[in-house]
């Protein structure tokens, strides 16, 4: 059976398309026959040895966080009506022909969704889903997203738009901010650019509520476009958190929101979000842009493209 492996920390070169035994189900697990793996910046990080506190891996290992496929066989006590069920599955493997999930971790993909376009949802929809829930964004509010092409921010600028509020598109290059307007964003601002700060503040003046996808440096520029009063959400990790200083937030009444400071969720509600994100991509009401596909022996190709920041949307791995 063919999976990619990380041998060593290091660059996508460590990534290496092996032949490993066949998966067998264990009590309460099943093996799922992948199609799309799904592919986040997240497993560039883990593979440079990034993150070891929050997500450990220990050389050799199969990178990625799952994707979608059929159920080929089930374990002991699984329900053998999963047979051949399509479904998208979480866990901590991805990169692979086949692979064993806990069945806790699988969700029955609807009629008329793809394997891609459900393996394109299953981390950035939950992700995305989650941070909409718990921002309770109002109709009306200015609602900035950074990195707004990506999987996550993406997904995002589509919830707030149809939360009615006014979104403000941050990205880099024309290229991803006309995605972000086909999307639906009303304002949208190149932060590769010096003082795209002003300019939003120009145009719209202080934003109530502003998504945080990139971290670092950078989300600590996203926090400044907060007008007094409003609220800060950071989820991301591309230049590790944004570190914004708590004394600055109280002075200016901002409430910063650090959306992994308590860690993942737990199975039951990752399974309740992703299902509600499916369903509202099988009604055509959420849709994932996949800006790349690869053969799963290109995974260090799908890696490389992410961490240059060419990859325009979502990419995934064909299987």
């Amino acid at each position: 059976m063919r999976a990619v492996r990380v041998h060593e920390f290091g660059g996508p070169e460590v990534l290496v398309a092996d032949e490993v035994p066949e998966p067998v189900a264990g009590p309460g697990e099943v093996v799922v026959g992948l199609e799309v793996a799904d592919v986040m910046f997240l497993d560039t990080l883990l593979r440079s040895g990034w993150g070891q506190e929050y997500f450990p891996r220990t050389p050799p290992y199969v990178p990625g966080g799952g994707g979608a496929g059929h159920v080929l066989s089930v374990g002991d006590g699984v329900d053998p009506a999963w047979v051949g069920r399509h479904v998208v599955a979480r866990g901590s493997e991805g990169y692979a022909e086949r692979l064993t999930y806990a069945v806790e971790e699988l969700v029955a993909v609807p009629e008329g969704l793809s394997s891609a376009e459900a393996a394109a949802m299953m981390h950035d929809g939950v992700t995305a889903l989650s941070l909409f829930r718990q921002a309770k964004i109002t109709e009306g509010e200015v609602v900035l997203i950074a990195a707004a092409t990506g999987g996550a921010g993406s997904l995002l600028v589509q919830l707030a738009r149809d939360a009615g509020a006014r979104v403000v598109a941050a990205a880099r290059g024309e290229r991803k901010l006309a995605l972000a307007r086909e999307l639906g964003a009303e304002v949208t601002v190149d932060y590769s650019l010096d003082g795209w700060q002003q300019r939003v503040r120009n145009e719209v003046g202080g934003v109530d509520l502003a998504f945080d996808g990139a971290g670092g440096a950078l989300g600590r520029e996203v926090f400044e476009t907060v007008a007094a009063g409003g609220r800060f959400v950071t989820y991301g990790s591309a230049g590790g958190f944004a570190d914004i200083d708590p004394e600055v937030a109280r002075q200016r009444d901002v409430d910063v929101h650090n959306a992994l400071a308590a860690g993942p969720p737990d199975v039951a509600t990752v399974s309740e979000l992703m299902t509600e994100v499916l369903a509202l991509a099988a009604q055509g009401r959420l849709r994932p842009f996949i800006g790349a596909t690869y053969p799963l022996e290109q995974a260090a190709d799908a890696h490389r493209s992410l961490e240059e920041r060419a990859t325009l949307g979502k990419s995934l791995l064909l299987i």
